[in-house]
């Protein structure tokens, strides 16, 4: 029965937390037992304490800490690896998104310096296509086959599909026609179909490929015949599906002069952007594919810490209100607030009342302009450093900010650590991410 107990809680903390985790929470042996040694080391010099294990405490340590590891995350997804600067993002961007969009995908251990990430002029003169076969246009309310089960293949991939259906009598042309698209899109196979219409009286059916680009030996994507099917033949060529109205094709476009296809319209140029092509550009206007300048890519990455920041500032007051026994944290983020006040104020980011923040983003491109944005912005990253160090150490202590009564002070320097006593240093769980 307490095993039973046991696994309906477990359960619900995985249900309940498990799924908030993202590929931050993941981390590599060295930072885990970085984490581990963190905890060992103020437990060694932690007093011992009384705690209220009372659902209200319990409730308010979780909360902390999943507010504490969210910010956490936000910053980390502002930065790279090797650093938690907002100010070393690289952000790619296209002089034409109509034409051209353009992601970074480049490793994040590379030089910060868009300098030495190259741009591109890329011209679009044709995009990759699907492969399309538009059937004959017949009459809506007539039917030219005979009741009986047909069948057809389509080879797709160097594999074979058949399809059968039934014609019954009293059916028509219209019927027969969205029948047919149903199956084939239910069977998943790559190719898409559907019911064109010419006016009030006629339609046809299309079917079209998923895929784009021209296969290597010359072949079509694919194939559609009753040749040698199981059942009645005739189909094909009744509703005409076998003739390709639309080959498919390569996109066809130019990167830094130099003349280039792809199979597809999505791709990537020098493992450094990933691009996806929309339209063809005009003639003499190339698109221009590279990374943001500093001024653009850092007051987007500080707009996107305020936004994190100021959530996890409004979500720690409401757990701190509901609380309502502790003020350790609103003391601590008081004073960090007052050691970057006037440093921040000068750079266009002030500080309300409630805590939250404010971004003036004319004032903060004025401040990056006037020299290195990493020496005339530095006391934002200043900021950044402190809000990890904060996050990190109420996620690995939650239990420090709520209501405690010291019993009994260690010795200072006369104690060893205890790695059995983690859990109770903490006072939590340890869930799927650390």
């Amino acid at each position: 029965m307490a095993g039973f107990a046991l696994t309906n809680v477990y359960n619900n903390f995985l249900t309940t937390y498990a799924p908030k985790s993202t590929r931050y929470d993941n981390h590599k042996r060295g930072e885990l037992k970085s984490i581990y040694e963190s905890i060992v080391k103020q437990s060694k010099e932690s007093p011992l304490f009384l705690i209220d294990y009372g659902s209200e405490t319990t409730n308010y340590a979780v909360n902390m800490k999943e507010n504490a590891r969210e910010l956490s995350n936000v910053i980390s997804s502002l930065s790279s690896e090797d650093t938690r600067s907002v100010l070393d993002k690289k952000t790619a961007y296209s002089s034409n998104e109509d034409v051209i969009t353009a992601k970074y995908i480049g490793d994040t251990n590379d030089a910060i310096d868009p300098d030495n990430v190259p741009s591109f002029e890329v011209e679009v003169s044709r995009l990759a296509s699907s492969q399309v076969n538009l059937g004959k246009f017949l009459q809506n309310t007539e039917m030219g086959l005979s009741p009986d089960t047909y069948s057809f293949d389509i080879e797709i991939n160097d594999t074979d599909y058949e399809f059968q259906f039934n014609v019954e009598e009293g059916d028509t042309n219209k019927d027969m026609q969205e029948k047919l698209s149903r199956l084939i899109n239910r069977s998943n196979i790559g190719v898409i179909a559907s019911v064109e219409v010419d006016g009030d009286e006629r339609s046809a059916l299309r079917l079209e490929s998923n895929s784009t680009g021209e296969q290597p030996d010359g072949r079509s994507l694919f194939t559609v015949s009753d040749a040698n099917t199981s059942k009645t033949s005739g189909a094909v060529e009744y509703f005409g599906l076998s003739e390709i109205t639309s080959p498919s094709a390569n996109a066809v476009f130019k990167l830094n002069g130099t003349e280039h296809s792809a199979y597809s319209n999505s791709f990537t140029i020098d493992r450094a952007y990933e691009v996806t092509l929309k339209g063809v550009t005009d003639e003499d206007s190339p698109v221009t594919v590279g990374l943001k300048p500093d001024v653009e890519s850092l007051i987007g990455n500080i707009s996107g810490l305020v936004r994190g920041y100021n959530d996890f500032i409004r979500r720690a007051a409401e757990y701190t209100e509901a609380y309502g026994k502790s003020t350790k944290f609103d003391t601590e983020m008081r004073s960090l607030q007052n050691s970057y006040r006037n440093e921040l104020d000068a750079v266009g980011l002030s500080f309300n009342e409630d805590g939250t923040m404010d971004v003036d983003k004319n004032l903060l491109a004025l401040s990056a302009n006037e020299g290195d944005p990493h020496d005339t912005l530095k006391a934002v990253t200043g900021f950044t450093n402190s809000l990890v160090n904060k996050a990190s150490q109420i996620s690995l202590n939650p239990m420090e900010y709520t209501h405690r009564v010291v019993v009994e002070y260690k010795n200072p320097g006369k104690n060893f650590p205890n790695p059995y006593i983690t859990s109770m240093y903490s006072g939590m769980m340890f869930n799927g991410y650390c």
